[in-house]
């Protein structure tokens, strides 16, 4: 019997939004699992992306920065073909750069719908089309989409991100029927509230606080090292035969 590998040792991976926060924190695990990795981010964030890249750099990996704003079409194309040009190749794609703008339905602006949706759902698309087309050729890839448990359920305040997210679910399902048969893998990870720098001021709030806690089974927020394992197995050997699944890890939310 052949027994799972969850190394990542030899592969080579891109992480959208691997400033701070949970990008950050699945930089530092496909690193701490074997794989060098591009630390993909913003211009104003590239500060922040230097120390993600030395941290990975202190376990012995090979890290770069590459500027990115999902937005831009343009920019994903270079991000792409400098990553690879990098690297030489391009394992795993881990789409995680994303914006919530949470408003009441009758408050959301045309602006604030479009930046949740060209960041959350365009721009993960488009990163992945641009990487995909790489990973078909070789015959190989990982795509891991970071969703929400808000993309499987809804919740108040959060209509436009909710759709984007509920859109990425269903966007993982049809590139994983597409590109099956490429050897080329597209996975979701879901993740309920978590502990980082952008919920900070979010969880200021008590009765917001309290509300999330109450729906969540096993009775806590979630903290980065939560999720950033599952991003890790999907990556990995081990998850050769999962398509088009999106992994909830929350809690129980999704279970009531």
């Amino acid at each position: 019997m052949k027994f799972p590998d969850f190394s990542l040792t030899g592969q080579k991976a891109i992480v959208t939004g691997a400033g701070q926060g949970l990008g950050q924190g699945i930089g530092l695990a496909l690193a701490h699992a074997g794989a060098d990795v591009v630390v993909a981010d913003l211009p104003s964030n590239q500060a922040r992306a230097h120390e993600t890249a030395a941290e990975i750099e202190k376990m012995g990996r090979t890290a770069c920065v590459v500027s990115l704003d999902v937005t831009d079409l343009s920019s994903i194309q270079a991000m792409a073909a400098e990553a690879i040009k990098a690297l030489g190749q391009v394992h795993i794609l881990v789409n995680n750069a994303g914006v919530n703008v949470p408003r009441p339905a009758f408050e959301v602006t045309e602006a604030d719908w479009d930046r949740v949706l060209d960041i959350d759902l365009k721009g993960s698309f488009f990163c992945t089309q641009a990487l995909g087309r790489h990973m078909v050729e070789r015959r190989y890839g990982r795509v891991i989409n970071i969703a929400s448990q808000v993309g499987l359920v809804g919740y108040f305040d959060r209509s436009a991100y909710c759709s984007a997210k509920a859109g990425l679910v269903n966007l993982t399902r049809v590139l994983a029927i597409e590109w099956a048969k490429y050897g080329v893998t597209v996975n979701a990870v879901a993740p309920t509230f978590l502990r980082t720098p952008f919920t900070d001021v979010m969880f200021k709030d008590t009765l917001f606080y309290e509300d999330v806690l109450r729906r969540i089974p096993m009775g806590r927020i979630g903290e980065v090292e939560d999720v950033v394992g599952a991003v890790v197995f999907l990556a990995s050997g081990a998850a050769g035969l999962i398509t088009g699944h999106t992994l909830a890890v929350d809690g129980g939310w999704t279970a009531w």
